[in-house]
């Protein structure tokens, strides 16, 4: 579409991706369209503002009807222009209007209200209505009233969008052209959620690309989401370097990518290769690119798109094939050829990526975080890791930009290998400051169902339905834990004891007059009673009627520590331990909260009150932290559970805020524009 902007009206039509459309041919002001266009699986929702050239090709196909929103001598001009052109008109008039030259002029007529303009001709909803009752195609605004007012052109838009979705048949994809990251993308599965996945959708591909344009296609339920990776040059050679399956998604943004695929067989393969080489080749393809595919349950696969970039996930792919596709890129656009055949490209052994998040997992999959990194420390010792990161300690994860902290990548010789792999290097890698996903990835990768290969696009949801809970702890390792816990607990006030002269502390110390600590451990509201007991590195303990040897060398200083729990080697965390007998524990991924007491502390305990829980079903608070874009009510107004109170932008990503319950508004502590963090108070309600 042309690029020259006129106010801020609209010109929106569809299409398909790549078709050029013709522009529309009046000067005076841009011209908001509802064209009706053959059926096509995807569509192009293009929303541009175009200056237009003069004359008139008899030969172009443009309107059949055009509602002109405007009254006077502009109407009238618009009118004429669309007479010579042969498209029929609909005029719009107030009831004192009615005998009006431009009402006589029109094929047409409409009344759409009385004769203060705020009622007639600024009537947003009365227009909208006399566009659908007569199957106007297109609004001509004139200028003045409606002619720059986004909201407006914003209707029109969500109209076409809804047409073009019945059109398609639901469930549709309603994404940004511009767009990745799965940042402006909603599904929408009814008249109703088209309208506000455009909305949100154009915010969020405004916010995040500068390019408010959107697709709308086909959803695809339940697929395989693989992707082919090519290669391309200016002597017109291409290769394609194998798949990677991408199939585990949260908000159609990927979590976890493999390559190759377990899925495909070589066939397969071949023919999606085959297939992702040929469209390089028709468009002269010269760069990296990714060939994105949807594959259902018998292996028939279906285009999605084409990235013209290199893709996040791209080290996967490097570490089966040994190439460098930074540096492929780099030669091919200085003009080199490539320097492989297709039948130099292998797939030796296996690569997992893990994309690490400063996000929380148990908000919807990982609603962002921010903070600075008190603590960083990748697990680059290990065998056949590798990170690709650009932090360090100290650094900050802000509401600005994509939350992502690094790129975990394990390879092996084989799947099991890079899984194994995987596990170790999440279990040893430090992240303090920021809330992260870890716990998710872990449970990912050890899940039976993704072990087995036995995944598509709704993994996440199918697999954690009540959200994502962390890692559920067998009998066996709770037990474990437990065990760990206490033994920290003792090596602690045992250090304590022997660093601090007894007239000297400040911190309470129990001092070791038996061998045996008794001690009371609280772990998801339930009690136990647990025996520690130790000789050097190794505390024996007595839990639920198992007797456990847990050694380490207790080294409380060390962001790690390897502990030794009846010949199970485990990784923990000590994220924190407090005077009161609090610790966190990061134990196989996940972060677990408990409470351990001294058995005289824990017969104290029982007398001490109890803090009052908030009464939260009257607030609204943010659950992350982000920028308030809209705020829909004010004090007094009435609100039903469900509706929607306010807009928080996150990482470009745009989050509707509701009500949790009916009633009057109290007080609104927010405005668009305010910058606000996670747990901040937005709307309280009476």
């Amino acid at each position: 579409m042309a690029g020259l902007w006129v106010g801020e009206a609209a010109l929106v039509t569809a299409g398909r991706r790549g078709r050029r459309w013709p522009q529309p041919l009046l000067r005076s002001a841009a011209l908001w369209t509802l064209k009706h266009v053959p059926h096509y699986p995807r569509q192009h929702l293009v929303v541009s503002r175009s200056l237009c050239s003069a004359g008139y090709d008899s030969n172009e196909k443009t309107f059949d009807k055009i509602l002109v929103a405007n009254r006077g001598e502009i109407a009238c001009r618009v009118i004429k222009t669309c007479k010579k052109m042969g498209i029929k008109t609909v005029a719009i008039h107030s009831d004192v209007d009615a005998s009006s030259v431009h009402v006589k002029m029109a094929d047409e007529a409409v009344c759409v209200g009385p004769a203060p303009t705020s009622k007639s001709y600024l009537n947003m909803d009365a227009i909208m209505e006399a566009i659908k009752k007569t199957g106007a195609q297109a609004v001509h605004p004139g200028y003045g009233f409606l002619s720059e007012n986004k909201e407006f052109a914003k209707c029109l838009d969500a109209d076409e969008a809804v047409r073009i979705a019945r059109e398609i048949g639901y469930p549709v994809m309603i994404k940004a052209s511009a767009g990745g990251g799965g940042k402006g993308m909603r599904i929408a599965w009814d008249d109703e959620e088209t309208r506000d996945g455009f909305r949100f959708s154009s915010q969020e591909a405004a916010s995040s690309f500068g390019d408010d344009r959107l697709l709308i296609e086909k959803f695809i339920d339940n697929p395989r989401h693989i992707e082919v990776q090519v290669l391309g040059d200016k002597h017109g050679n291409a290769l394609w370097l194998n798949e990677r399956e991408c199939s585990v998604q949260r908000r159609n943004q990927k979590v976890v990518e493999e390559a190759p695929s377990l899925f495909l067989d070589s066939e397969t393969r071949r023919a999606m290769g085959e297939q992702a080489v040929a469209l390089a080749k028709a468009v002269n393809y010269s760069s990296a690119g990714t060939v994105e595919f949807l594959v259902d349950s018998k292996k028939n696969f279906y285009f999605l798109e084409m990235n013209t970039r290199l893709q996040v996930e791209h080290p996967v792919t490097e570490c089966i094939t040994g190439l460098d596709l930074v540096q492929e890129m780099i030669r091919v656009a200085k003009g080199y050829p490539l320097r492989h055949r297709q039948a130099d490209i292998p797939i030796n052994g296996w690569a997992v990526e893990c994309r690490v998040y400063a996000e929380d997992p148990y908000k919807s999959f990982g609603l962002p975080s921010i903070g600075r990194l008190s603590q960083y420390q990748e697990p680059v010792h290990l065998p056949g890791v590798r990170v690709d990161s650009g932090i360090q300690p100290g650094s900050d994860i802000s509401i600005y930009y994509d939350p992502m902290i690094s790129k975990l990548i394990t390879y092996g010789s084989d799947r099991r290998e890079a899984l194994k792999r995987m596990e170790d290097a999440l279990d040893n890698y430090v992240i303090r400051g920021v809330t992260h996903n870890i716990a998710l990835l872990r449970e990912v990768i050890i899940n039976s169902r993704f072990v087995k290969g036995d995944i598509n696009t709704k993994f996440l949801s199918d697999v954690y339905p009540d959200g994502f809970k962390g890692h559920q702890l067998t009998v066996n390792e709770r037990n474990q834990l437990l065990a760990i816990a206490s033994s920290l607990f003792v090596a602690s006030q045992l250090r304590a004891h022997r660093f601090q002269e007894d007239e000297n502390s400040r911190v309470p110390i129990v001092k070791p007059q038996v061998a045996d600590w008794e001690l009371s451990v609280k772990l998801h509201d339930e009690v136990y009673t647990v025996v520690a007991s130790n000789s050097g590195p190794t505390f024996s303990v007595e839990v639920d009627e198992s007797k456990l040897n847990v050694t380490s060398t207790w080294n409380l200083a060390s962001p790690l520590l390897s502990v030794n729990v009846d010949g199970t080697r485990r990784m923990i965390q000590c994220l924190s331990r407090e005077a009161g007998g609090n610790m966190s524990i990061q134990f196989l991924g996940t972060v677990y909260k408990v409470h351990i007491l001294t058995k005289l502390a824990a017969e104290l305990n029982k007398f001490m009150l109890e803090k009052a829980a908030e009464d939260t079903s009257s607030i609204l608070r943010s659950p992350m932290p982000g920028v308030v874009v809209a705020v829909s009510v004010e004090p007094g107004d009435l609100v039903a559970e469900g509706q929607e109170i306010c807009v928080i932008e996150a990482m470009k990503m745009q989050n509707s805020m509701t009500a949790g319950k009916s009633g009057k508004v109290k007080s609104v502590h927010c405005k668009a524009g305010d910058t606000v963090g996670e747990g901040d108070l937005l709307v309280e309600l009476e």
